[in-house]
């Protein structure tokens, strides 16, 4: 059985500064890829996998205009492809509707699955918790409903 729980974070002003870029850049990949998947499929009829959008991050890190991608860890990025998939197959599958852009105002969120936990991208500690690139982040359990 799966558990799930919430925590609220305390940041300082540099790490909400180095935790927004990293929502930012989060959410502008996974609607790029979004995008990427929509015109494959409209186009040539074409499925696109997890591992094309990965591809794609690679690309998308060597232009000029995305340089800033480099800033962040790869790790959540890596992450949402992952939720990007699994939000397709539930939609081919008929559980789901078609996956939505991200909007900006919805704030950000951080999931943490056995994957980003295991390449070091996330650690609890009692009272913090260790997101990568960021340092430790103070923090508290919220109750959950």
């Amino acid at each position: 059985m799966e558990k799930a729980y919430s925590y609220r974070f305390y940041p300082t002003p540099e790490q909400e500064s180095l935790l927004r870029k990293m929502f930012d850049c989060v959410r502008l990949v996974y609607n790029r890829a979004v995008t990427a998947r929509t015109d494959a499929w409209d186009e040539p009829q074409e499925r696109v996998e997890y591992v094309q959008p990965s591809a794609m991050l690679t690309e998308w890190k060597k232009q000029d205009d995305f340089q800033f991608l480099n800033e962040v860890s790869s790790a959540p990025l890596q992450q949402r492809f992952r939720h990007l998939q699994t939000a397709f197959t539930n939609c081919f599958a008929g559980r789901a509707g078609y996956p939505q852009f991200n909007k900006k105002r919805n704030g950000g969120s951080l999931a943490v699955g056995h994957t980003l936990s295991a390449c070091g991208g996330f650690a609890l500690a009692a009272r913090s918790a260790n997101v990568i690139r960021v340092a430790a982040v103070a923090m508290k359990q919220e109750p959950t409903s």
